[in-house]
Parts: C-alpha cells; structure tokens; sequence
C-alpha cells in the first residue's frame, strides 16, 4: 500500500516533530483567544457603554445654542461623531468577525438597552455605530474601530515567528540526532553484506547510538577475524596437500601399469585442481590494485586455455572502453565461468562482451541443463553442488563463489539466468 510519507527516518521524525509543533502552537493560540475573549469582550463593552452615557449626558447637559459647538469638540478632541439618526441612512451590519465584537454587542445592549442599534457603517463612513435615544429623537455615535480592535503587534509576529524558527531548528537537530547514525549503521552493514570490512562506526552520541554502533564495530572486527582465519587455515590445508599430491604423482608415473599410471594421473590432476580453488578463494585479492584494462584482450587471453578443452567456444566481443579491474582476480572469475561451462554446458559455449549503461558486461552462455531459478542464490555461496544436471560430486563447490566474490569485490553484479533453448546465462556486471 502506498504512502504519502516520505522514505527516509530523517524526513519522517522532522515531518511528525513540525506537526506536533504547529498543532501545539495552533492549540495555544485557539486556548489564548477564548482565555482573552471574555475579559476583551467586557472592556470594549464598557468602553461603549461609557462613551454612549457620557455622549448623551453631554448632550442633555448642553444649552441648544451650544450643541453644535460640543459636537464639534468632541468630534475634533476625542474623534467621536454624533449624528441625529435619519430614515434614509444607509446602514451596514457589523462583521462577524473577530468573535469577541457579537459578545460586545450582546453586553452594551444589556447595559444600553434592547433597542440600541450596531452598524460597522453608515452613508458610507466606517466606524463602529452606536445609536441612543434622548427622548423621542434617536443619535448615533461612531467609534473609531482602533479603540475596540486590537490588532496583533507587530513585534509578536516577529517573536513569534523567529521562534517558530528556533523550534523548527531543534527538530531537525533531533532528527538527524537519530536518522544519521542509522544511516551510517546501513551504510556499513551494506559493506559487510558486500563481503567489504567497512571503517568502524564512531561510538559517539547517546547512550543507544554509542551501544549499537559499538557492538555493529565488534561484530564486524568478528566477521573479518573469522575470515581471515578460515581463508588461512583454507590456504594452509591445501598448501600442505601440494607436496603429498606432487609425491603421488611422481610415483604414479614410474608405475609400470599404464592404465594405474593414467588413473593415478588423472586423480592428481583432479585433486590439484580442486587445490587451485581453494587456494583461490582464500586469497581475498582485497590488496590487489585496480589497473585500466582492455577487456577484449583480457577475455581473449583467458579464452585461449579452453579452446581446445571445448567442442565449440563462440566470441562475440563489442568493442568496450578500457575499465578499471582488478585483472588477476577477474581472470579467475572468467576462467571458473568457461570451466563450468565446458564441462556441463553440453555444446556450443558462447562469451559475449559488452557496453550496456555505463558498464561492461561479461556473460557467459552454455546450452547444458541450467540451473532452477530457486538455487540461483544458493550457489553462489561456498561449498554448495548440486546434485542435479549440473552437479559435480567430485568439485570444491568454490566456483561460482569465486565469481561471486570476484564481482562484490569490484562493486558489481553476478546475476544467472535461463538462456532461451535451455541453458544457463551467467553475467559478470562491472561498473
């Protein structure tokens, strides 16, 4: 099922820290508002309730021939207005917004009357309307709207918005407090999966982080030991048998019995050979430096040996760019691919050479009995056979593993398949 979430840990926990921030920020100023909606609510109410009595008591308290003068005071003073109230007057409602001018209006009219009347307009003069009665006649009063709005400052904005900031900082500081060692951790067991032994991960940071990352560097200090210990006791054992086998065979070839002789010969021959694998795969070829190679040349000299061992062995070799190899290494490689291919491909054997995106690729294609997709895996590992067509009970089981390690070791692919007709399809991919 697919998500809208981004991928990575870092994206996620930044993701979730700045909702958590928002949302809590949003809550605080919903809970600020109402806390502040009340007591506002009350002031601007008295405040209108005051101007209107004071308004009208002037008023009243005013000889006729005076009125006119006190209007104009307190229009030029105070910035009020007052108006007699007309027929025609064109009123418009007050808005609905912010909340706190509908609880105003309900409390001035509590203290003024029912019959008072609001408009945020009139004949076109916006202002917050107030209308009164002094008798029969009835006046209205405009305030000016900065009395009873309170516009959000200036300064809070700013404030608030360089801690929005500060906090959004903090979150991708903690993060990527956790996201980056687990990235470095991935990083390096992608390493180790690669048969690479990767640099130890700096045991810094929390107590989780600095425990992982030092049992991650003593698992793969273990790994490497272990390998180093069994390609030398690997190389060791064969080294040790080349002297026996050598004494063997020179006794085989002074036997009188010829068809002994060629037996014994042929079980040395054999056996030697199962020696070269082993010794083979316990070098690791890690010290063996990459040098520009042309890859015709260097299929072409491994080809060589199996001409005459093969019914048939096709070139079809595309003319590639020089690429950095490790020679030595990709020869035991290829030769392992022709070996197995010569001995149970059945027929004609075909090497193809090739550019595809950027890399080269050797593929070697026999038309013997394949291997299932479902052990395609499994033997790549060491000391696996099969049992099947393709099996040799009397092998190391190191071939294809050699390959293998051969492409891990040049941040490549080895990848088998179905050749079309029957068959197997083994790729050598290098970058």
């Amino acid at each position: 099922m697919k998500t809208l979430l981004p991928g990575s840990l870092l994206a996620r926990a930044f993701l979730l820290i700045v909702v958590l921030i928002v949302a809590s920020l949003s809550a605080s100023v919903v809970i600020l508002r109402h806390a502040q909606q009340e007591p506002q609510a009350q002031q601007m109410s008295q405040l209108v309730a005051s101007v209107v009595n004071l308004t009208r008591a002037a008023v009243l308290s005013a000889a006729p021939e005076w009125r006119g003068a006190l209007l104009a005071e307190l229009a030029d003073a105070e910035g009020l207005r007052v108006h007699l109230a007309d027929a025609g007057d064109v009123l418009a409602a007050l808005p609905d917004q912010p909340p706190e001018l509908a609880l105003m209006v309900k409390k001035v009219r509590l203290k003024l009357g029912e019959e008072t009347r609001f408009a945020g307009s009139r004949n076109g003069i916006d202002a917050l309307w107030v209308s009164f009665y002094i008798g029969q006649d009835e006046f209205w009063v405009a305030l000016p709207r900065e009395r009873i709005e309170h516009p959000v400052s200036e300064v809070l904005l700013v404030w608030g918005g360089v801690l929005l900031l500060l906090a959004l900082s903090g979150a991708y500081f903690i993060a990527r407090q956790v996201a980056y060692p687990l990235r470095r951790l991935a990083q390096a067991a992608k390493q180790v999966g690669r048969g690479e032994q990767p640099h130890p991960l700096p045991e810094q940071g929390v107590q989780e982080v600095m425990a992982v990352s030092a049992a991650f560097n003593q698992m793969s200090a273990d790994l490497a030991s272990n390998e180093r210990e069994r390609a030398l006791v690997l190389a060791g054992i064969s080294h040790d048998l080349r002297t026996p086998l050598a004494r063997v065979r020179l006794a085989a070839e002074m036997t009188d019995d010829e068809s002994l002789r060629d037996g014994l010969i042929a079980d040395v021959e054999q056996m030697d050979a199962v020696i070269r694998q082993f010794l083979d795969y316990a070098r690791l070829d890690e010290s063996e430096a990459f040098v520009l190679t042309d890859m015709q040349a260097l299929v072409r000299e491994v080809t060589e040996r199996f001409m005459s061992s093969a019914n048939s062995i096709k070139l079809e070799l595309q003319a590639v760019p020089a690429f950095t190899v490790r020679p030595l290494l990709l020869k035991r490689a290829l030769a392992n691919l022709l070996d197995n291919a010569v001995k149970y491909g059945g027929g004609e054997v075909t090497v193809q050479l090739y550019n595809e995106a950027g890399k080269a690729v050797l593929a070697v294609i026999d038309q013997g009995g394949g291997i299932p997709d479902a052990q395609h895996d499994s033997v790549k590992r060491p000391f696996i056979r099969l049992e099947a067509a393709r099996s040799d009970v009397t092998g190391s089981g190191l071939g294809l593993a050699i390959v293998e390690r051969s492409a891990r070791l040049h941040h490549g692919e080895f990848k088998l398949g179905e050749r079309e007709g029957g068959g197997l399809v083994a790729k050598l991919i290098l970058p």
